[in-house]
């Protein structure tokens, strides 16, 4: 069965994980994403989900008649299995501040916001850098680095060079050029671009000169761009760090990533019986004084089609 965020908090009865899931719905990554909670937990040591990606699609053509039939082809699907990453943050507080400190802030409430913003973040940080066989312990799920890694017709390499004023002016189109490249190489539009805020700030730049600057705080709360039918989005900082969920590296070199969002592309995945996101409130009719909160969210990432991913490698934006 497959949900979108804004369904889910449609259909939410509590009133706290309600909010949560607003707070998620703040990233137009989740957001934007259909889920599909099919995942099984298997023996209760992991959620595991299965799904066929087609790697050679079958072929056509003409035949006359009376004359030869065609031959039989088949697509050729690869069975990917995935599993799901458990991310959350816990933190404690005591009874008395809870009870009264209310002049600035609900002390719980503004918890729990932290705590999910954090798990928001740690989620995209999964979805680009996530890697199950090197850190198993870690239970984390592959994300699009891994993928694309795979998969290099997916990968536009070409350098070009944006790391100042000068440079920007001279190559702004380049980039233009390299992501209509991009796009011809998926089934569809990208549903969004992703890279991190020194990237957005170099695009913001780009789409000053290109004259099609299009803004958007309404839904998200921070600025989102349009391009075309594309929403272009920074990703922050891996959660508890300052370092961006999409490196730059030392050379000032940086990446893109194309996504395009649906079933038959790239889609979140959650478990069968709706335990997505939770939020678990400290108990203070405990006897200890300081309890224990926490916010929760299990989920992966399905990528269904080779052509839903496509990532620009080479962006010089740091001189």
């Amino acid at each position: 069965m497959a949900f979108t965020l804004a369904s889910a908090q449609a259909l939410s009865q509590n009133k706290l994980t309600k909010y949560v899931i607003d707070e998620f719905r703040k990233s137009a990554l989740i957001d934007k994403l259909v889920w599909d909670n099919n995942a099984k937990s298997q023996g209760g040591a992991s959620f595991t989900y299965s799904y066929n990606r087609i790697q050679t699609l079958p072929t056509a053509g003409v035949r006359t008649i009376g004359g030869a039939d065609y031959d039989p082809t088949e697509p050729v699907p690869e069975q990917i299995t995935t599993t799901l990453a458990i991310m959350g943050g816990a933190f404690d507080i005591d009874r008395a501040l809870a009870a009264n400190e209310h002049e600035v802030v609900d002390l719980v409430d503004f918890l729990v916001q932290q705590k999910a913003q954090a798990t928001v973040a740690e989620y995209a940080n999964q979805f680009i850098n996530g890697n199950a066989a090197q850190n198993p312990a870690l239970g984390e799920f592959d994300g699009l680095i891994r993928f694309v890694a795979g998969n290099q017709n997916q990968v536009i390499d070409t350098a070009v060079t944006l790391n100042s004023n000068a440079n920007i002016t001279s190559n702004w189109n380049q980039l233009l050029d390299l992501m209509r490249q991009a796009r011809a190489r998926m089934d569809k539009a990208p549903t969004l671009w992703l890279m991190n805020q020194d990237m957005y700030a170099v695009w913001q730049s780009v789409m000053d000169r290109a004259g099609i600057n299009v803004l958007s705080k309404q839904e998200y709360g921070y600025e989102v761009s349009q391009w075309g039918p594309s929403l272009v989005m920074a990703l922050g900082d891996i959660p508890g760090s300052s370092n961006p969920i999409i490196a730059t590296s030392d050379l000032g070199v940086t990446s893109m990533y194309g996504i395009y969002a649906g079933l038959d592309g790239v889609h979140g995945i959650a478990p069968d019986n709706g335990s997505f996101v939770k939020t678990y409130l400290p108990n203070f009719q405990n006897a200890a004084a300081v309890q224990r909160g926490a916010v929760e969210m299990i989920a992966g990432l399905a990528i269904k089609s080779l052509r839903s991913v496509v990532c620009l490698n080479n962006i010089d934006i740091i001189a």
